[in-house]
């Protein structure tokens, strides 16, 4: 069963999305900021992070690259969900590193087919 770390401040989301793909068969760990994810992902090592980008402490794409950066998590599949969904946002998501790109809203089978997807390429 792939692991999956969801990085969401708001908790509703964060439950919201942990939910779904638990109904889909992951095994799912959250984290409500960048810096508890760091520390998740560096002891779970999981296959793939879902991460927002407007967090406190620590925004998305600043996670984003030290999560490319760290040698125990770089290769982490990482999917940016977020409402900055511009085509300048998702430029800049790519840049920093992240697999794909999902703006909110966002339909669940969106997310779902995302996470299969990069699952299966890695």
């Amino acid at each position: 069963m792939s692991k999956i770390l969801v990085v969401e401040d708001s908790k509703t989301q964060r439950e919201m999305i942990a939910h779904l793909l638990q109904s889909n068969q992951f095994e799912v760990v959250t984290a409500k900021n960048g810096v508890e994810a760091i520390a998740q992902a560096e002891v779970l090592h999981p296959d793939l992070a879902i991460l927002d980008i407007v967090m406190p402490e620590m925004n998305g794409y600043e996670l984003c690259r030290k999560l490319r950066d760290n040698p125990e998590t770089w290769n982490i599949n990482i999917i940016m969900c977020s409402t900055k969904s511009t085509k300048a946002d998702r430029h800049w998501g790519y840049r920093q590193g992240a697999n794909a790109y999902i703006g909110k809203p966002f339909h669940p089978e969106e997310l779902v087919n995302t996470v299969n997807e990069l699952l299966r390429i890695s």
